[in-house]
């Protein structure tokens, strides 16, 4: 029997499912928003070609508002929470899924709801990989140590257009050049170069 090898974050489209994460109305005035939400809707583009369902939650609609549509989140059925975590509200969906393995994780704001989603996913025993491009908060210190804290707990800190190179796997895959138009255009700065720019405690 060959020995247990390291995690190594490898990331299928049979065995992943992508999160959505409270892009809503109310959260405008989150730092890069704008960047954010536009690095998750190609995520959305890719998850749709490749067949990789997508969960999208809202927290406290009714007072937040709904989901901006620049997200190009039309046909998913948002899922109204209160708590600071995704999973008990998408339980039910992630156990209807005994393939699933990955979890990839885009929205706002990073300190509150994606790192309890990250922690929760975690316990499952689900590997999380979060697109630090498709992440923010309104502080960027809590956003900066909430990636720490992820990485830290076992956590997997991704680009957007890495992992949609790890999903696709091959220039030859069949949807590779509308996937290659998606990606030709560099996602929009989110504010994270200067972080790793230099030495930097959180990351070493």
């Amino acid at each position: 029997m060959a020995a247990v090898g390291p995690n190594l974050g490898r990331v299928l489209p049979g065995s992943s499912i992508l999160f959505l994460c409270d892009m809503q109305e109310k959260f405008r005035h989150i730092a890069y928003f704008p960047q954010i939400v536009s690095v998750a809707a190609r995520m959305l583009k890719v998850a749709r070609l490749l067949e990789v369902p997508a969960v999208l939650t809202e927290q406290y609609p009714v007072g937040l508002g709904p989901t901006v549509p620049e997200l190009g989140a039309g046909g998913l059925r948002p899922v109204a929470k209160t708590c600071f975590s995704m999973v008990p509200a998408v339980r039910q969906e992630l156990d209807t899924r005994p393939q699933l393995r990955s979890v990839l994780l885009c929205g706002i704001e990073t300190h509150a709801c994606i790192l309890n989603t990250a922690l929760d996913l975690l316990d499952r025993g689900l590997q999380v990989h979060v697109v630090v491009d498709a992440c923010s908060s309104r502080n960027q210190v809590d956003r900066l140590v909430a990636l720490a804290r992820m990485r830290q707990s076992g956590a997997f800190l991704s680009t957007s257009e890495g992992l949609i190179l790890q999903l696709v796997g091959d220039a030859a895959h069949p949807r590779f050049k509308e996937i290659q138009k998606i990606i030709k255009e560099p996602a929009q700065d989110s504010g994270l170069l200067g972080v790793f720019q230099g030495p930097n405690p959180l990351f070493r």
